[in-house]
């Protein structure tokens, strides 16, 4: 549990609430957490899902990991207290998102369970869905687009996921998509299907 630091604040509840807010856009807000391995193919498929969603007049936003390094999370290493401040933040902010109604994709490592159980428990339970992008090890090393399973395997890379951190698998993920087998078209109809049933559109 994070320190609250500040003090003599108090929580402002707004006017507008989450449902008014869905009510407009004709969707629920949501969390799609798609977690796995480097190379798994979680930004891949949370793109592609987005833009099947944008194409049926949904509003979408894609937190990718690299991409928050680059701003909100750019004073946080690869250290397992760095990398926990780095999946609580964004937990937080994906909260912040699905309040506003849209439908918020994570594509991070997120390697460790206590950390994505911490960002499910800010959710609703029908706001948070887990998506366990799945795929074995060599066939990520044979991927490797950025070179860092390379660099990890020389030493270059410390604390790289899944060679010399930890990747601790979902115990009950609300999906499990295994990019070992299926390409990319059947791994998003996956995705698709699971919110068809979760009956998206308000």
């Amino acid at each position: 549990m994070t320190e609250q630091k500040a003090s003599n604040i108090t929580w402002h509840t707004a006017s507008i609430q989450r449902a008014d807010r869905e009510k407009l856009l004709s969707q629920k807000g949501m969390v799609l957490w798609f977690t796995g391995l480097p190379a798994s193919g979680k930004s891949t498929l949370a793109h592609a899902v987005e833009a099947k969603l944008y194409e049926a007049g949904h509003l979408t936003y894609v937190l990718d990991g690299d991409n928050i390094r680059h701003g909100l999370n750019k004073n946080l290493g690869f250290s397992p207290q760095d990398r926990e401040e780095n999946i609580r933040r964004i937990g937080e902010v994906a909260k912040l998102f699905a309040d506003a109604g849209l439908i918020t994709m994570t594509a991070f490592i997120s390697p460790y369970r206590a950390d994505r159980e911490q960002a499910r428990r800010l959710l609703q339970p029908d706001q948070f869905i887990e998506v366990y992008v799945k795929v074995s090890l060599s066939v990520a090393e044979q991927r490797d687009p950025k070179g860092l399973y390379k660099k990890a395997r020389t030493g270059e890379i410390k604390e790289f996921t899944g060679i010399s951190a930890p990747y601790e698998e979902p115990l009950n993920p609300e999906l499990v998509v295994d990019t070992d087998i299926l390409d990319l078209e059947r791994s998003t109809a996956l995705v698709l299907d699971l919110l068809k049933r979760r009956a998206l559109s308000v």
